[in-house]
């Protein structure tokens, strides 16, 4: 068995947009192709039982597109918690996107806890993902959110 890396990420921002906006659009995964074009190609609902999804997706990433396997947990009003795996990039991970009411709109925590399976992608990937990939999220998922919603 192969000894895991695990990278935790988090960052927090501030859209100013009410929380039902905010939480409408980032949980309304079918269409994030359209509304985040720079990391999402397509996202198909396999199974849907109530809160609980089942998607495959493929993701753009590092210049790359692959497909992730998403077990997703909508948690109403407050965002979703995802498992993901990516059996081509050799990673899987726990994804935590959590809303609550801040005074100038809501806050969105962000939490990504990634896990890479391949040794020789670890030593290459490690200091790309820490440096690289917030940075890259805010500017295609959290820009084109604050286009959308905030007036």
């Amino acid at each position: 068995m192969r000894c895991m890396k695990e990278i935790t990420l988090q960052k927090e921002w501030v859209i100013k947009a009410s929380l039902d906006d905010v939480f409408r659009v980032m949980t309304d995964f079918e269409k994030f192709p359209v509304y985040f074009p720079k990391v999402a190609e397509s996202v198909r609902i396999k199974k849907r039982e109530e809160d609980y999804l089942e998607m495959d997706a493929t993701v753009k990433s590092f210049g790359q597109r692959f497909s992730v396997k998403m077990r997703t947990r909508i948690l109403p009003q407050r965002g979703f918690v995802s498992d993901n795996d990516s059996p081509k990039f050799g990673t899987s991970g726990h994804e935590e996107l959590l809303l609550s009411t801040h005074p100038e709109g809501t806050l969105i925590t962000y939490t990504y806890r990634v896990s890479i399976h391949k040794i020789w992608l670890r030593v290459v990937a490690t200091p790309l993902i820490r440096w690289y990939s917030m940075r890259y999220w805010e500017k295609a998922v959290i820009d084109e959110l604050k286009k959308r919603v905030e007036k």
